[in-house]
């Protein structure tokens, strides 16, 4: 573990997204607190490491996201739709969308703000092909039993 007491704890999987960047799953730690990880990467000769884009998620959501994700169908549907809204601390929230964008369908999973200061979208979050529907959950299954405690990391 590094010094800030941080760091990845263990890498679940990779799934490229586009020509110099992909999007990575893991289980990280932060102050002895474990949480799981989607976020993106970037693989150029001027920065190669993770950016802005992704989102933590604690084991709960990650489990609710899961589910969510489970009853999908393999066809992606054609219509846009909330799959689940869960609470990462009072006055904010994951929530996980079937999201249309230049006719690709996407899973985003994104943190709602909620509170006196403002409502809306953060910019926390991340979207994934539905496409890779299939590598998801099998990624966002390791995570969940990585972070149950149950596997050695």
């Amino acid at each position: 573990m590094p010094a800030n007491n941080s760091g990845v704890v263990k890498e679940i999987g990779v799934i490229a997204a586009t020509e110099g960047s992909e999007i990575r799953f893991s289980v990280d730690e932060f102050k002895g607190h474990r949480y799981g990880s989607i976020r993106k990467h970037l693989k150029r000769e001027s920065y190669s490491g993770p950016t802005r884009s992704g989102i933590t998620m604690s084991p709960e959501i990650v489990s609710g996201v899961l589910e969510a994700l489970r009853k999908l169908p393999k066809e992606p549907p054609a219509e846009e739709r909330e799959l689940g809204r869960y609470a990462k601390r009072p006055g904010l929230a994951v929530v996980a969308r079937i999201t249309i964008y230049q006719d690709s369908v996407g899973i985003d999973l994104r943190e709602w703000q909620q509170d006196v200061s403002y409502t809306g979208w953060t910019k926390k979050g991340i979207r994934l092909a539905y496409a890779d529907l299939e590598k998801i959950t099998l990624y966002l299954s390791e995570m969940k039993e990585a972070l149950s405690g149950r596997e050695n990391l």
